[in-house]
């Protein structure tokens, strides 16, 4: 947020009024004060920075009638109620109709303070998730397909413009849930062969031969079962994209017959003698590395020369913490919009929650927990029953090794920011290389420069 937060007081007695007023500045919060209602409505607009602390009993516009004129300007304002003894069933009452808290008197400076804080938390919040939403709106071409903010990402993008217009075949490579599938989409939708067919097929879990008449197709009578004629994923995908997931999976025979469509670019269906010309690009994907499995003898290397003219390296969503709030916020509104509701936003100790989990599962995991969220089926902790295996790891555990992973993950996060360098990461992180130096052999972190000795830093 650039525009700070301020606490607008409204309230008719003086002495009153003159005391929150300097209890709220004092807990380090901007403050503006009123003794009517009607002067504090001015300061009201929509998307405003602001929180609202007033008094219920009031001359002219009441406490209540002020929060019914906020919440129809913008029902996501911080409404913090004054009430005497008296008035605590009427700010009950206002609290289940759009207040955010109330305050009996006589209080004290720590508690105006306390409640205020929470409030401005909130406003904070609420106006941070407002931006990103606006951002997903406003965002077109790839940067609305392809999400994402940190360099990492911005490099993937460049790659598939770069690459999209052109027939080569591309291999994607990334661990699972990282988003192979949409990058190959991507490749397919801004390039000069997005009117033609994008044709997916998982190469995983299917038997030989039904593989093999799922990729060229087959006559009829071909084998048992083979009623009728059928186009095969790669004739259908002619003049388009064909998109081969899992492709580390493919049996060996079925390897050789996919390097003759890329060499020779033909097809031959089952049971027939006749070649079939194809025109297709070929993407490809892995979470496998290919060239290990090549060594074994698992995966030919012949076709994986065909398939790596051009690679793009998806990296995994805790090496772009940086972006998990702006893909929270995408997958929420997407579930919202799916499932009939409203898109509910986040506390800022889940937003914590969320940047500090490793995500095993990537951005697939992200994904189901937020329609976990959207559903009501998370309560206050996102990362609860649900999720993936690790997801307690910044949770448990003493102090000391809850404050070791996070140190670990700020110092690594920064590193990967300067691809290594610790000298510029000791800057942004405001700490003496010398320092840093021994936090890297502490935490046993890998740098660019981090064999150098102490007396060189």
């Amino acid at each position: 947020m650039e525009d700070e937060i301020r606490v607008l007081v409204v309230e008719d007695d003086e002495n009153v009024r003159i005391g929150v007023e300097q209890a709220v500045a004092l807990a380090g919060f901007a403050v503006s004060a009123y003794a009517s209602a009607s002067d504090a409505l001015a300061d009201v607009a929509p998307g405003a920075p602001i929180v609202i602390v007033s008094d219920v009993r009031m001359p002219g516009i009441d406490g209540l009638q002020l929060l019914d004129r906020v919440m129809a300007i913008d029902a996501q304002i911080p409404v913090v109620l004054i009430s005497g003894h008296a008035d605590i069933s009427t700010a009950v009452g206002a609290m289940r109709v759009g207040a955010y808290d109330f305050i009996e008197k006589p209080f004290s400076s720590d508690v105006i303070a306390g409640r205020v804080a929470r409030a401005v938390e909130k406003r904070r919040l609420t106006l941070e998730v407002e931006g990103l939403r606006a951002s997903l709106r406003n965002w077109q071409g790839i940067e609305a397909l392809v999400l994402g903010k940190s360099p990492a990402i911005a490099d993937v993008r460049k790659k598939i413009l770069r690459l999209a217009d052109t027939s080569v075949s591309v291999l994607i490579t990334g661990e699972t849930g990282t988003g192979k599938e949409l990058i190959a989409r991507s490749l397919h939708d801004f390039g000069g062969r997005r009117d033609a067919h994008f044709v997916a097929l998982n190469c995983g879990g299917l038997p030989e031969q039904v593989f093999e008449s799922e990729l060229f197709g087959h006559e009829a009578g071909a084998f048992t079962g083979a009623i009728k004629k059928r186009v095969g994923k790669v004739e259908w995908a002619n003049g388009g994209t064909l998109f081969l997931d899992e492709i580390e999976t493919m049996p060996i025979p079925l390897q050789i017959k996919m390097l003759r469509v890329l060499q020779e670019r033909v097809v031959e269906r089952l049971g027939a003698n006749e070649l079939i010309p194809v025109d297709c690009r070929i993407v490809a994907a892995s979470k496998a590395d290919l060239a290990e499995l090549s060594a074994d003898g698992r995966f030919r290397a012949d076709l994986l020369y065909r398939l790596n003219v051009a690679q793009i390296e998806l990296p995994p969503l805790r090496e772009r913490r940086e972006d998990v709030p702006l893909l929270f916020e995408h997958f929420v509104l997407a579930a919202a919009r799916r499932f009939g509701t409203t898109a509910p936003v986040v506390s800022a100790a889940q937003v914590s929650e969320l940047m500090t989990h490793p995500w095993p599962g990537n951005v697939r995991e992200l994904q189901n927990v937020a329609d976990r969220f959207v559903l009501g089926l998370t309560g206050d902790s996102l990362l609860s029953a649900g999720t993936s295996a690790g997801a307690g790891a910044a949770k448990g555990g003493t102090l000391a090794e809850q404050l070791a992973y996070f140190e670990r993950m700020l110092i690594e996060d920064m590193l990967r920011r300067h691809h290594g360098n610790v000298a510029d990461a000791s800057v942004d992180l405001g700490m003496p290389k010398k320092t840093l130096y021994h936090k890297l052999r502490q935490l046993k972190i890998a740098a660019r420069d981090s064999q150098r000795e102490d007396g060189d830093a």
